[in-house]
């Protein structure tokens, strides 16, 4: 699982072969490493595709190549059948002479039908198409009925007037054409370039002095010292720098110059978020500002490990997000963009996309959409931009527990619990099996991390675990301690 870092067109100057970059498929970590309390994971599952990894151009796909006209050859035409064209035959059907007057029947004899004009073609064009959509099949129909008939009145849809709508007036309310008028103006593309890396990526405008959130990842994306620009909904860019970073959490505060009057998005809540709720993400895909996909909420407190930004530390903690997931189209470029809700409400910081890795039967490099987005939920990216906003720095809760990231168990089996931390105070033994954190089912080392990065320091939550083969349950509570990121100004 990987977070979209805009376009990187250059490589970090420390790359080396095999190591995993914020634009390469990063591989999931050998199963049964241990990992520290709060340390780095490795997503269990699929691998994910970085969110910078611009893929490249593809060429589009040719017409397909024209259809012969049914009916008979152009040009071979002949009232008879497989009869050869005569120059010096009487002009006309032999049924009508040779000027074309009808000719009596014998007395008798069966007269045949006369032979309508033949028009297979068209009328065959005429069906093909109301197979495909019904209102260009009815437009050939009515050319097929009335082609022949010269009295017929004829009119042109370009001579019709044009007519007088306000879409802007128009929008329903709620519709996701309102919810994008409503969301659009608080939605920026941002910019970063250095000699190590360039790019795109979203953010979303705080206040009306030019505090902007997004990922870390988009922020520091471009190593110290690096240009970052803000472009606005309206054309305009001003430059910006960086007023905190937390890459445990994989958000970031920045802020503009020389910009007042700008439109802060409305939050939202995260906590009653349902699944199938309708969702709108706006942002900048492979930097196409201001695009607006929807979906809905496919899935909530999905543990999601990105690679974060930089070279990755396994004594560090690692950015596990408790993540929403979603099916609104997110690819390279939206990344810090708005996930909002019905009413054009903030709710989640769209931050990652699975993929499907190159590596896997029948399967080509995929690092765009397929589905499968994540965001950080706008309960937890509110509390972190606050802390970055006054102190530059943001902390997050921890248990204080050594776990399996990835393990044959159905929970977070505990390697180590820190002498006198917050597990081991409330008399939580290694060898055990995390199961339940409050009412959220624990199967995961990374759920674990995830359920309890979701609180606050000092939060008091109730922690089920079992022994190893699965059997005497117990509940304790925790109270959870705050730990700080290793970021800031």
């Amino acid at each position: 699982m990987t977070e979209d870092s805009k376009d990187r067109r250059d490589e970090p100057a420390n790359a080396t072969p095999g190591q995993a970059q914020p634009t390469e498929q990063i591989p999931a970590s050998a199963a049964g490493a241990p990992h520290g309390a709060d340390a780095g994971y490795v997503p269990p599952q699929a691998p994910y595709a970085p969110y910078d990894a611009r893929p490249g151009l593809g060429t589009y796909p040719p017409p397909s190549q024209t259809q012969p006209f049914p009916g008979q050859e152009y040009g071979a035409f002949d009232a008879q059948a497989g009869a050869p064209f005569d120059p010096q035959a009487p002009h006309g059907n032999p049924a009508f002479g040779a000027h074309g007057h009808p000719q009596p029947a014998p007395f008798g004899a069966q007269q045949a039908p006369a032979k309508r004009p033949i028009r297979t073609g068209l009328v065959l064009g005429a069906v093909a198409l109301a197979l495909v959509s019904g209102g260009v099949g009815g437009a050939v129909g009515a050319l097929a009925t009335h082609s022949d008939n010269g009295r017929s009145p004829i009119t042109n849809a370009l001579e019709q007037p044009k007519p007088n709508v306000n879409n802007v007036s128009n929008a329903p309310a709620g519709s996701t054409q309102a919810v994008a008028q409503k969301v659009l103006p608080s939605v920026v593309m941002i910019k970063v370039a250095s000699s190590r890396a360039e790019g795109e990526g979203s953010g979303v405008i705080l206040s009306t002095d030019g505090l902007i959130l997004t990922n870390n990842h988009v922020a520091a994306g471009g190593g110290p010292n690096a240009k970052m620009d803000v472009v606005f909904s309206d054309g305009s860019t001003a430059p910006a720098t960086i007023v905190g970073a937390d890459p445990v959490s994989d958000l970031a505060v920045i802020k503009v110059t020389g910009k007042t009057g700008l439109t802060p998005i409305e939050l939202g809540t995260s906590g009653n978020l349902q699944i199938g709720q309708p969702v709108v993400a706006i942002g900048s895909p492979l930097g196409l500002a201001g695009t607006v996909t929807t979906g809905i909420v496919s899935s909530l407190n999905r543990p999601v490990s990105t690679s974060g930004e930089g070279p990755r530390n396994p004594a560090a903690p690692q950015p596990v997000i408790d993540a929403i997931q979603t099916d609104a189209a997110i690819n390279p470029g939206n990344s810090g963009g708005a996930l909002v809700d019905g009413n054009g409400k903030l709710i989640g910081i769209n931050t990652a996309i699975a993929s499907l890795g190159a590596g896997e039967p029948g399967v080509g490099q995929q690092s765009g959409s397929i589905g499968l987005g994540f965001a950080i939920p706008i309960d937890q990216a509110r509390r972190v931009a606050d802390e970055l906003i006054k102190t530059g720095h943001a902390t997050y809760a921890q248990i204080g527990v050594k776990i399996q990231a990835q393990d044959t168990v159905n929970g977070a089996r505990v390697l180590d619990a820190t002498p006198d931390g917050p597990a081991a105070k409330a008399g939580i033994p290694a060898g055990v099996i995390v199961t339940k954190l409050n009412d959220r089912t624990i199967d995961t080392g990374d759920a674990l991390v995830a359920a309890v990065r979701s609180h606050q320091p000092g939060d008091k939550v109730k922690v089920t675990y079992t022994d190893e083969q699965g059997n005497n349950p117990k509940t304790v509570e925790v109270t959870l301690t705050g730990a700080p990121a290793d970021g800031g100004r």
